[in-house]
């Protein structure tokens, strides 16, 4: 058995299952001894599109994901893809074929270039450490929540590997949970009771399993109001005191009650500018408390009045362990209400801009979450309308959304719908793009089609890089730059194979209910020409974050 395929059934022993990648002569082996092995492999179009499909697959699923790409340029094809899942913690695999020679042709850095993203690196260099070295790279991605460079010299894979060694290979133990100091529990605690008004922010710490419920019980007790960052969009959905979403995708009344607590617990969340509208919606009198199982986490963004390391499930338990009777907090009858009438922005009049030729993007998101299974998991992609999906598309729970938006790169939200459809086949997936992203991700149009995957793509297609546009257009720059000719994007669609629609008006989406409610035997591609004359209500704040 040569090294190349004794890397590839050790990943799998190790407890990979999914592989994304596009194959080339260095990967060539290592990728098929994977499959051999039991592993599904996914083929990508650009390795850029198979980077971002498994983290995406691996922040759905829970579990460890691989990329495979080819030396050289395949690796820095999926250089941006690898760098939203490093910003993102997301425990993942990027095996990748590697020269030695540095007069080749496809020679570069790989581990430089790894680490100017924020991935970690291992590599293989020999036969008989292969297989550990590659059960290593499993092993840090998941104890270290770490994207992993795994490097795998050409000239070493052609090398002879004893049967037995496959012997040592196995799944690695699940993270241990941070169990929380009594100390910071006890001060918590004491935080909790003297507040009066109370919110809990929830972030990607908070996605674990049993999370949701310590939470749920503690705000019970503490008389809590529940939110999430983005990432964690959907954790408390169907929990009447839940907020949806704090940040920019806030919706008025949500925004109100935040800045209105007088005491503001961060869950596993980084309270990062986007989560708190660069502090806005912390009150100048508010406690602000982040709990986190990484000390370096607390207090980076914004200085806390508490830091607690700890894992959330734990620390939950042990805060409400603590004792203290059940308060009626922020959970006023007043404030039920108001959940009920009009948290939702949908539910916020607006005035419909819409046109014969183009959609308000509200009326148009309003529609599409009335037309659609709720039972969903949505993708988003990035620019001046990312925001409709993320606030006016609802979502089951914290499965059903995947958002890659640390690295802040458009062109990664088809790619992202293909990875968290995979990882939960049983849900209707949603793939919310701009025309910009869109067209810079087609390609993977071919994949979606080959997977046969029953996805609707919308398109929030206004001509142009709206953000550019509303950011500079007020100030007098030439926009000719940032703006483009009419694309007919449905005929692209229809190119890969997809059912397609143009939208301009609300009867247009009749054809989007017809297919819906049919056998969706083919996935469908919404070109939706969207009214442009202004920017998204959060696009001012984003490029303060510049």
């Amino acid at each position: 058995m040569k090294v190349a395929e004794a890397v590839g059934r050790a990943l799998c022993a190790a407890g990979i299952g999914q592989v994304f990648g596009v194959v080339g002569s260095g990967n060539f082996h290592v990728t098929n001894a994977m499959v051999e092995a039991g592993a599904r492999f996914v083929a990508a179009r650009h390795e850029g599109g198979a980077a971002t499909m498994a983290d995406a697959y691996a922040r759905t699923s829970g579990t460890v994901a691989v990329v495979s790409v080819h030396q050289g340029p395949g690796l820095t094809n999926a250089v941006t893809g690898i760098a939203e899942a490093a910003k993102s913690r997301t425990p993942l695999v990027v095996l990748a074929a590697e020269v030695t020679e540095r007069r080749s042709n496809f020679h570069v850095d790989q581990d430089a270039l790894a680490h100017a993203v924020g991935a970690a690196t291992v590599r293989v260099t020999s036969a008989r450490e292969a297989v550990e070295q590659a059960c290593a790279a499993v092993r840090l991605a998941v104890a270290q929540r770490r994207t992993v460079l795994l490097n795998l010299p050409l000239p070493v894979q052609a090398l002879d590997v004893p049967d037995a060694a496959l012997e040592r290979a196995a799944p690695p133990p699940r993270r241990a949970a941070v169990e929380p100091d009594a100390e910071g529990v006890t001060a918590l605690a004491e935080q909790l009771a003297r507040s009066s008004r109370p919110v809990f922010v929830a972030g990607r710490g908070a996605r674990e399993p049993g999370s949701r419920e310590a939470l749920e019980a503690l705000a019970e007790r503490h008389g809590a109001l529940l939110a999430t960052s983005a990432v964690a969009r959907g954790l408390f959905h169907g929990n009447r005191w839940s907020l949806d979403v704090s940040g920019g995708f806030a919706s008025p009344l949500a925004a109100e009650l935040i800045q209105g607590a007088d005491l503001i617990v961060g869950w596993g969340c980084a309270l990062t500018m986007w989560t708190t509208r660069h502090g806005a919606l912390i009150g100048a009198d508010a406690t602000v408390v982040q709990v986190d199982d990484d000390p370096d986490a607390l207090g980076a963004h914004r200085p806390v009045h508490l830091g607690v390391t700890g894992d959330v499930r734990l620390t939950a338990r042990r805060a409400c362990e603590a004792g203290g009777g059940q308060r009626e907090g922020y959970r006023t009858a007043e404030v039920g209400t108001a959940l009920a009438a009009r948290l939702r922005l949908r539910d916020v009049p607006y005035e419909d801009t819409s046109t014969r030729e183009r959609i308000d993007p509200r009326t148009l998101s309003i529609a599409l979450d009335e037309i659609l299974p709720a039972e969903r998991v949505v993708g988003v992609d990035s620019g001046n309308f990312m925001g409709y999906p993320s606030a006016y598309l609802s979502v089951p729970d914290e499965r059903g959304f995947c958002f890659t938006q640390a690295f802040q790169s458009i062109g990664l939200g088809l790619a992202t719908t293909i990875g968290a459809a995979l990882a939960q086949p049983d849900r209707l997936p949603v793939a919310a793009l701009g025309d910009g992203g869109a067209l810079m991700s087609a390609v993977e149009l071919d994949t979606v089609r080959r997977l046969g995957l029953p996805m609707v793509v919308v398109v929030y297609d206004d001509e142009a890089y709206g953000a550019e546009v509303h950011h500079f257009g007020p100030d007098g720059h030439p926009l000719d730059t940032v703006r483009f000719p009419p694309t007919d994007i449905a005929a692209v669609g229809r190119g890969y194979g997809f059912e397609a629609v143009t939208v301009r008006t609300r009867a247009d989406l009749k054809a989007v209910a017809d297919w819906a409610a049919g056998p969706r035997s083919a996935p469908l591609l919404v070109d939706a020409k969207v009214v442009a004359d202004h920017g998204s209500w959060w696009l001012e704040e984003a490029f303060r974050g510049h």
